[in-house]
């Protein structure tokens, strides 16, 4: 053998030692095989020097060395790409790690988001049913307060009826009759005014008054009409003429009224009754006598207005009236009822004109008196609210008293 056959290992030693200078990293290198470039050389096989041929040269060797270098070359690929691996398996396992913690914190809130949901969907149905329970009381709150306010408004309404009616029926008849009163009271201190003042210019002219007075009467007493006209008599068969003419007169008041004819005619609708009470007093009481009342004051006018028409055809303005009632109301009740029935005005009202109203018997006896000596025809309506007649009236040839009806309950303006 030669000896430099025995020899040739060693350079390859040295080259072993060479790569594993050059490639340090291997040395340090973790993988799933967990071996190093000495193990590596460990299984490369060992050439030894018996089993090199004699015939093998250094060239042999060169491409064998070249051969190992590839080797060992792609070894080396195979480890580096090997622990490249294990790094990212590494960072696999690491990110593995965080999503497995991140799984369990999920599911951990799922968990309790799971829960929440299943408190909710608790609260949620029983907000439900008590929104429900809410809702059916207060419909049935309501519809009880629509039948409280249904009754509520039916109660009110029939007592706005009952209002209504006991406005029309007593407020405003008691209004009205107010307000006739005042203004009676008022027509009666203008009338009594006037009354004081001429009796204060009659005073003042007494003895003038008295000395011009007696030629006219003795001038007027030889006359044979006038006294007959003084005193008409309507039940006496001589006076057929006056009768008929009275009848003719009632008649046209009862069929054909005049609701616009001149003043001291009738104008207001004469019913059958009115005219029957008409004729009793003229025919059978012969224009004086008591008649009994209507019960009220306003048919009693009716009545009155008729009589005085009738009386003022006959015998024109020689007729005076004077009315006897004891208060101011029911004597401005009688002047504007015979206003509106007979169509005059407050012209015709006063001591020296057709109507003269009284509050005490005496001064109408007194004024009466005066117009008989006149040759005046006074014509003396009686309220019935005098219980009592003076016999000092009953001389006169014509009065109508109205007597208040025993059986009937008096009027409300005839208790004041």
């Amino acid at each position: 053998m030669n000896p430099d056959e025995s020899q040739t290992p060693e350079p390859i030693d040295e080259w072993l030692e060479q790569i594993q200078q050059e490639n340090p990293k291997l040395e340090n290198s973790e993988g799933s095989s967990g071996e190093t470039v000495g193990e590596i050389a460990e299984q490369t096989p060992s050439v030894e020097p018996e089993s090199i041929s004699d015939n093998v040269t250094i060239e042999s060797t060169d491409d064998f060395v070249r051969q190992l270098e590839t080797e060992t070359t792609a070894l080396g690929s195979e480890l580096a790409s090997e622990s490249s691996n294990n790094s990212l398996y590494t960072q696999a396992e690491q990110r593995l790690a965080e999503l497995q913690s991140t799984e369990v914190t999920l599911k951990e809130e799922i968990a309790k988001l799971q829960a929440t949901y299943t408190t909710l969907q608790g609260q949620i149905s029983d907000t439900q049913t008590a929104l429900g329970r809410i809702v059916q009381e207060s419909l049935a709150q309501l519809e009880q307060r629509k039948q409280a306010l249904q009754i509520s408004v039916e109660q009110l309404e029939r007592r706005q009826e009952r209002i209504r009616n006991e406005m029309r029926t007593t407020f405003a008849g008691t209004s009205q009759d107010l307000a006739i009163r005042v203004q009676g009271f008022k027509d009666y201190l203008a009338g009594s005014l006037q009354d004081l003042a001429s009796a204060a210019e009659q005073l003042q002219l007494v003895p003038a008054v008295v000395e011009r007075e007696k030629p006219p009467v003795k001038e007027r007493e030889p006359k044979p009409t006038e006294p007959q006209a003084g005193t008409p008599q309507f039940a006496q068969q001589q006076f057929q003429d006056t009768t008929k003419q009275i009848r003719r007169l009632i008649d046209q008041y009862r069929n054909k009224p005049d609701y616009y004819g001149p003043p001291w005619q009738l104008r207001r609708t004469f019913e059958p009754v009115h005219a029957e009470r008409v004729a009793n007093w003229f025919f059978n009481q012969g224009g004086r006598g008591a008649l009994r009342t209507m019960g009220s004051r306003l048919q009693n006018i009716l009545i009155a207005s008729a009589a005085i028409s009738i009386l003022h055809k006959l015998y024109g303005d020689r007729v005076r009236t004077l009315v006897l009632a004891n208060t101011p109301e029911r004597l401005g009740e009688w002047r504007r009822g015979l206003q509106d029935c007979l169509g005059i005005g407050r012209p015709d009202f006063g001591p020296d004109r057709g109507v003269v109203l009284f509050e005490a018997p005496e001064a109408l006896a007194q004024k009466a008196d005066r117009l008989v000596k006149a040759n005046q025809l006074p014509v003396i309506l009686i309220d019935d609210s005098e219980e009592q007649i003076s016999l000092a009236l009953l001389q006169f040839p014509l009065w109508l008293a109205f007597a208040p009806d025993p059986k009937a309950m008096r009027n409300f303006d005839d208790d004041f």
